[in-house]
């Protein structure tokens, strides 16, 4: 043994003192190797979704539903199985409606009681019995314990459940304990939650899905563009910020900017009445069903176009500031004739539709003039300021990354930058060319420097990573040529908003394609898959999600409702459990009230992926292979104790 080595078990025997103990642990992780492995859920592109991604986190993408199948069989009626299923995913308010209904209702809390404790045994028989206790609710972990743990000791099984569950009825109790039973059996359905991306932006309950995801028991984030976009908003990043309120007011959530993260908008609403009083604004208009009077949608259009402008003066000084981000001609301000009402873009002249910019100086078109210099320090600060904002954005820091390798897949939200020949494309961070993997490793060490770095000048660096990430046509995080928000608002000519996607999106059909990219990230071309979001699936056109001969996996579906005429669904999730990968395709939620009332499940098409020859076990995972390093660590270190060579530390 060298002296590392020694070192490192001297180390170890602090924790396993004994042979005993070190013995104890093997056999613990031996029995642990040996279990199914744990249901992963999958979910991407949520664009603040908010009811329709709680409901989905509450089913198990149908995960609840088969559970119930595989208990109940046939010995329940496909109305029982409904409403049990609805119980699990709404246990308050689904007994508020059966207590209208139900004439005795002891009786209705025993049965249910009973059917939810079988449930019960059955999502937590694949975890060891200290996982599963961890998990309970400190008010009834005794009691649930000692419900769905087999008891081999006790003669007659059925009276002494019945005498529990007497009990609990005859206490009050029944209520409180019907709802920890369910957010149990919701919480151990599904052992990780993967979010490929984009939480923010297009729906209005963004605030409300970071609020459930800080309180999940498992979970990673791989970022996408518009998360990064609202990190970049929550350091301070006036482009970023620019771009987030933008895109809340053109989708018509300024609730969530005032109300969810309590961002003084007035600031902004002072300088739009004064400074385009007399603007109709008409190419400002809001995207979807906004609800408002015509004097708020006057006032908001005035917003939308006085935040548009700033941020088109912003992204314009950092695409100058930036010239290796490849953006430079995407400074449009700079690209507009003042005097004639054109805009050349790629060598050709268009007529812009809106020439009414007062806040513009013509000989320095990006600069800020100092009343939208205020209202951005203004906005900068409550964003900064914000601690439920903070709070999300330490959360994406903490459980976020560009990337993630697990259990032999590759995870990430938008792309792998590619040539035209297939080959990584080079990109520049702030002097250096970089791709493919280290592309992702030095973007990611960037994001975390702008939050971390002591150094001011590289933290002030950092700090624009967020908007590349964001917009830039060469970011891994967006993949297009270019994001025609201008075109949109001031052009007529369709071919010019167009955005080019990145040549990866062009070889998705080529099975190389997957195999490069995961040899590259150190996976299995064999038996790995890259999971990927970002990009929605039109499935309404006959597009499918599963790619480069099923070793890709697309799961942006459409959670946001703007997407849904494009793809015909309302997302795409997967699972993989011990058996193997299933992608399933959801219709529309309409709603809690909906799904209560009537018992409507979201309807969800699962096709499978790929099923597996053999049950996949702990042992087969990432997890597992550390387990089989501590084991090997541990026999190492009750050799050393049997050899003297380290003592044991005994009373």
């Amino acid at each position: 043994m060298n002296k590392q080595e020694k070192s490192y078990l001297e180390l170890l025997s602090c924790t396993f003192p004994t042979i005993e103990a070190a013995s104890t642990e093997i056999i613990n992780l031996q029995s642990i190797l040996n279990l199914p492995k744990g249901t992963e859920h999958f979910m991407s592109d949520i664009h603040g979704e908010f009811e329709a991604f709680s409901h989905v986190l509450k089913n198990g993408s149908g995960a609840v539903r088969k559970k119930i199948e595989d208990v109940f069989g046939h010995s329940l009626t496909t109305a029982d199985k409904s409403a049990l299923a609805t119980l699990i995913y709404y246990p308050k308010e689904k007994m508020e409606l059966v207590q209208k209904k139900e004439k005795d209702m002891d009786n209705w809390y025993k049965i249910t009681l009973y059917r939810l404790i079988e449930v019960c045994k059955t999502v937590s028989s694949k975890y060891t019995r200290s996982k599963v206790r961890k998990a309970l609710p400190p008010d009834y972990s005794y009691v649930i314990e000692e419900l769905i743990a087999e008891k081999p000791e006790v003669l007659n099984k059925e009276a002494y459940y019945e005498a529990i569950v007497n009990t609990i009825v005859e206490l009050g109790n029944a209520e409180n304990f019907i709802v920890a039973l369910a957010e149990l059996i919701q919480r151990l359905v599904i052992d990780r939650l993967h979010v490929i991306g984009d939480i923010y932006d297009r729906g209005s309950g963004s605030h409300l899905i970071m609020d459930r995801l800080c309180k999940y028991h498992s979970l990673d984030i791989q970022w996408g563009n518009h998360d990064v976009l609202w990190m970049g908003a929550a350091i301070g990043n006036k482009a970023c910020i620019a771009s987030a309120i933008r895109n809340s007011i053109r989708y018509g959530n300024l609730d969530m900017l005032e109300e969810g993260y309590g961002i003084n908008m007035l600031p902004l609403a002072t300088f739009a009445m004064d400074v385009y009083k007399k603007d109709p604004c008409t190419r400002f208009v809001l995207k979807g069903e906004v609800v408002a009077t015509e004097v708020e949608t006057e006032l908001v259009k005035k917003m939308h176009k006085a935040i548009a402008i700033i941020k088109f003066k912003l992204d314009g000084q950092l695409a100058k500031k930036y010239p290796e981000f490849g953006m430079t001609e995407r400074s449009m301000m700079d690209q507009i004739d003042y005097e004639h009402g054109w805009v050349t873009i790629d060598g050709k002249k268009y007529q812009m539709r809106d020439m009414h910019f007062p806040t513009v100086d013509p000989n320095d078109p990006t600069k800020l003039s100092p009343e939208e210099e205020d209202v951005m320090n203004h906005l900068q600060s409550s964003f900064i300021h914000c601690e439920k904002l903070q709070k999300h954005m330490n959360l994406l820091m903490k459980k976020g990354n560009m990337y993630k390798t697990f259990n032999g897949n590759l995870l990430y939200h938008g792309c792998m930058p590619m040539n035209e020949d297939g080959t990584f494309a080079k990109v520049w961070v702030f002097g250096k060319e970089y791709k493919g993997k280290e592309l992702y490793d030095v973007i990611e060490s960037y994001v975390r420097k702008a939050v971390f770095s002591v150094d001011s000048v590289e933290k002030k660096q950092a700090e624009d990573i967020f908007w590349f990430l964001w917009t830039g046509p060469r970011s891994p995080l967006y993949g297009r040529d270019k994001m025609a928000t201008f075109e949109r608002y001031f052009l007529d000519d369709p071919e010019v908003k167009k955005e080019y996607k990145n040549e990866y999106y062009q070889r998705l059909d080529k099975a190389e394609l997957a195999a490069t990219i995961l040899k590259e990230f150190g996976l299995s071309p064999k038996n790995g898959h890259i999971i990927n979001g970002h990009v929605p699936v039109h499935r309404v056109d006959g597009e499918k999600p599963v790619k480069c001969e099923g070793k890709l996996i697309i799961i942006d579906g459409g959670f946001s409702k703007t997407y849904r005429k494009e793809t015909g669904i309302a997302g795409y999730t997967l699972i993989y459990n011990s058996y193997g990968l299933t992608l399933a395709a959801h219709d529309p939620f309409v709603s809690r009230e909906e799904a209560v009332s009537n018992e409507i499940d979201i309807a969800s098409r699962q096709e499978a992926v790929q099923y597996t020859d053999h049950r996949i076990l702990v042992g087969d995972t990432d997890n597992g292979k550390q387990m089989k390093c501590r084991i090997k660590e541990l026999k190492a270190l009750i050799e050393a104790y049997r050899l003297g060579e380290i003592k044991e530390k005994t009373k």
